[in-house]
């Protein structure tokens, strides 16, 4: 039988590590990350693949790094003849790449050689995508580089954010694995070169990208706040104190404005002036307070019309 290791973290891994398990194959090891402090309380929590893994009676190895020598000689010596990763967080030395007879695969969350790299979804919703989907490829030693073997495409609706698509293409990514898995093992797979030319980069969200302009279009601004949800969430910046923007619609006015004016209160939305057209404000998080909605929020004498966002 097939030996194989999987590698994964978030809680779009665990489904496919189910999958595995449910249809038979031999899954010598799940190598997640370490348990890490989550919360504002620190408490040390298992990523949701270890909680899977264990719930089906897997053994489980947490690296740190697995460059470290006893690290990657500890996944070496589990011998596998298949490495299958989804979302895993850490990048694979070239000998790990390298052990496994069939190689190591890679469940990655875009249609390759679109949005290579660590935010594929968030950064195909922020860039207003109406189509994304799921890769399955060969791993080599660049980045998301390596050889197609299946695709398989989904539409971005209209209400959809990171979370919502997380789901989504979680349970693509379980039913592709599914499909293509017996040939891979069969040696019977296609496999198809990258087209350079049309590769682009989703690098992992940084601080500033979270930061909103509202210079830019309310349809621009519409998309990054849904594609920062729910995490890492857009913010901005009232009375020298960040405020975080969970939801936004875009919405008209009569009135008009600078950028990040506040044009209008109304029962349950903070309209704002952006570079292009109006946004409704409806979900939001003053600074050392819990999310709460905008018709909450205007509750009290905190904000009126004339102030800026800046």
């Amino acid at each position: 039988m097939t030996r194989i290791v999987f590698m994964g973290t978030p809680a779009f891994s665990a489904p496919i590590l189910r999958m595995l398990a449910e249809e038979g194959y031999d899954i010598v090891s799940v190598v997640t990350q370490p348990d890490r402090p989550v919360g504002r309380k620190k408490v040390l929590t298992a990523t949701p693949v270890k909680e899977e893994a264990l719930r089906l009676g897997l053994p489980v190895y947490q690296p740190e790094k697995l460059k470290n020598p006893e690290e990657l000689q500890h996944v070496l010596d589990l011998s596998p003849d298949l490495i299958i990763t989804a979302a895993f967080g850490q990048i694979l030395p070239s000998e790990v790449l390298q052990a496994p007879k069939l190689g190591a695969i890679n469940v990655h969350a875009s249609l390759l050689p679109e949005y290579r790299g660590g935010a594929p979804i968030h950064q195909a919703i922020i860039d207003g995508k109406e189509e994304t989907g799921v890769t399955i490829m060969y791993m080599v030693d660049r980045l998301d580089a390596g050889d197609i073997i299946s695709q398989k495409a989904i539409p971005i609706e209209r209400e959809d954010h990171t979370g919502s698509m997380f789901e989504k293409l979680s349970v693509v990514g379980m039913e592709l694995l599914k499909e293509t898995l017996p040939s891979i093992i069969e040696g019977t797979n296609p496999r198809t070169p990258q087209d350079e030319e049309r590769v682009t980069y989703a690098r992992n969200i940084s601080r500033e990208q979270e930061r909103i302009d509202w210079s830019k279009s309310a349809e621009a601004i519409y998309n990054q706040v849904r594609g920062l949800h729910p995490w890492p969430v857009a913010f901005t910046t009232f009375n020298d104190q960040n405020m975080k923007i969970w939801w936004t619609e875009p919405a008209a006015s009569l009135k008009s404005g600078r950028p990040g004016e506040v044009l209008e209160l109304t029962d349950d939305a903070i309209l704002v002036q952006t570079g292009e057209g109006v946004l409704a404000i409806t979900d939001l998080q003053p600074a050392g307070k819990k999310r709460m909605s905008a018709a909450d929020y205007l509750k009290g004498p905190k904000i009126q019309a004339g102030d800026v966002f800046e």
